[in-house]
């Protein structure tokens, strides 16, 4: 293979996360991102590095066996789904072999493994969405959407999306065709002159309470009140409850607050998991898939078992504290320490709004915070970000010697780096499983039990010596010295 060159393959396999092996011959593969197991494909060759290919998938030349018609029209062009050309029966299957692969690739000794538990619903799951203002091509009409796949800049309109529900297809048609009529611009990102930058909407899954939020630069006073307006006289399912106006003229392309006006309502919304109540602000960290979370919280609940209600339990990455008070009825105590400070004020008030007056939240950086802590944990649960745990806080976490952890992890790359240092300090896989929080795309959560694997300092033998059946005074002492 040559760089640039034109070459087709059969798509062997597809790894964690989306990326196709492709035999090109009997000796040759290449990587190549948005294919399925089982295609023909068509890519061109983007580099080559220790004879190791990469290439852009260019056309599927001949589906695969189990490939079908994906149910959203925007499937393909936008970049927010990836397996929804697989019936959700075989996006499971894609996923829990990707994982398991992953662990079997480190784990030496048997473990339990539960497969994948699926969501409860595959369609209209979200309960958040970002969405950017741009055009889908260049100086072309305002678009308001997801990006196109494989691109920074070009904007999908998604008006038919199917990861949410009607509520936000009629809060995103509403919105576009609202500014489009206004003749406002939306903000280039290269140029960093325009005005409308994100739409972000949420809506709690059971008490259907809706949160928008436009997101603008300051280089306009329009006036939003007409918007809000707008807004409110929309026929939806659910019920607002806060509408914003978010002021952000920060040069990175992420949805932030440099001020924030209320438009309408309050500043948050609420929602449950397991019965328990939480308010959910518009940074707020909160599981995109409410009723998979319950599985997923469910399974980490399950995997603890009963660790005594006079432990200590560390909830490190803890973001809003939902697993730290799942476990406040079974403990002494948890603590939870979480970096976003808004998550950590969040976790503070969800806590009192459950009457739960055992758990205490820290913020700041988990490699930082665990030296100021005087209470020693007795069990700990890890959910760190995507990238996982850096390795001086690992450090420190595997220095408290605690015979049983739970890892959960959005991203099992990271986690089987993680785990190595886990085996090498002398834990043990006992038991693991995924849960699909996100059905159509590529990404998938996993949750792993670890047990301390300490040797034993003696062995304790006892024998009763008139009881044994010995011809000789010889044998009886060596049995004695045995003994002692």
């Amino acid at each position: 293979m040559k760089k640039n060159e034109l070459v087709k393959g059969i798509v062997e396999r597809v790894d964690f996360p989306n990326k196709g092996l492709v035999k090109v011959d009997d000796t040759t593969f290449c990587t190549v991102k948005n294919v399925l197991p089982g295609q023909k494909v068509v890519f061109r060759v983007k580099k080559i590095r220790k004879g190791k290919g990469e290439g852009n998938l260019v056309e599927v030349e001949c589906k695969a066996p189990n490939e079908i018609e994906a149910n959203c029209p925007h499937f393909g062009q936008c970049g927010g789904c990836t397996y929804l050309n697989l019936s959700y029966e075989d996006q499971l299957k894609l996923k829990q072999d990707q994982v398991k692969r992953l662990l079997d690739s480190i784990l030496c000794k048997p473990y339990e493994w539960e497969g994948i538990k699926p969501s409860p619903i595959n369609e209209e799951y979200r309960n958040k969405m970002e969405f950017t203002f741009g055009d889908e091509i260049k100086d072309g009409p305002l678009s308001l959407g997801m990006h196109k796949r494989g691109s920074f800049y070009d904007i999908v309109t998604v008006k038919d999306c199917r990861i949410v529900d009607e509520d936000y297809r009629k809060i995103l048609c509403a919105t576009l065709d609202f500014f489009e009529k206004e003749g406002l611009t939306y903000y280039h990102r290269l140029r960093h002159e325009g005005y409308l930058r994100h739409l972000l909407v949420r809506k709690a899954k059971y008490t259907g309470q809706i949160l928008v939020a436009i997101v603008t630069t300051s280089q306009n006073d329009f006036d939003m009140e007409k918007y809000k307006d707008m807004l409110l006289k929309l026929d939806v399912s659910g019920s607002f409850k806060s509408i914003q106006h978010i002021i952000n003229d920060s040069l990175a392309d992420v949805v932030k607050a440099d001020d924030t006006r209320i438009l309408f309502g309050s500043d948050h919304i609420e929602d449950k998991i397991l019965r328990l109540n939480f308010k959910i602000s518009t940074f707020s960290f909160f599981q995109t898939n409410t009723l998979s979370a319950e599985v997923l919280y469910s399974t980490a609940r399950e995997y603890i078992g009963d660790f005594g209600d006079d432990a200590i339990v560390y909830d490190l990455y803890s973001g809003t504290g939902t697993i730290a008070q799942l476990m406040a009825p079974v403990a002494k105590k948890v603590i939870g320490v979480e970096i976003v400070e808004e998550a950590v004020e969040a976790a503070k008030e969800n806590a009192r709004l459950n009457g739960l007056n055992n758990c205490e939240f820290i913020a700041g950086d988990v490699l930082k915070v665990l030296d100021d802590i005087e209470e020693k944990p007795d069990f700990i649960i890890l959910d760190p970000p995507r990238d996982g745990i850096h390795p001086k806080a690992l450090s420190k976490i595997l220095s408290y010697g605690i015979e049983h952890m739970i890892y959960i992890s959005c991203k099992p790359t990271s986690l089987v780096r993680d785990l190595e240092a886990f085996l090498a300090a002398g834990y043990d896989v006992t038991k693991a499983c995924c849960i699909d929080q996100f059905p159509g795309s590529s990404h998938v959560e996993t949750v792993v039990c670890l047990s301390q694997q300490k040797p034993d300092d003696h062995i304790e033998i006892e024998i009763n010596l008139d009881e044994i059946d010995a011809t000789s005074a010889e044998t009886k002492a060596t049995y004695k010295e045995i003994q002692d």
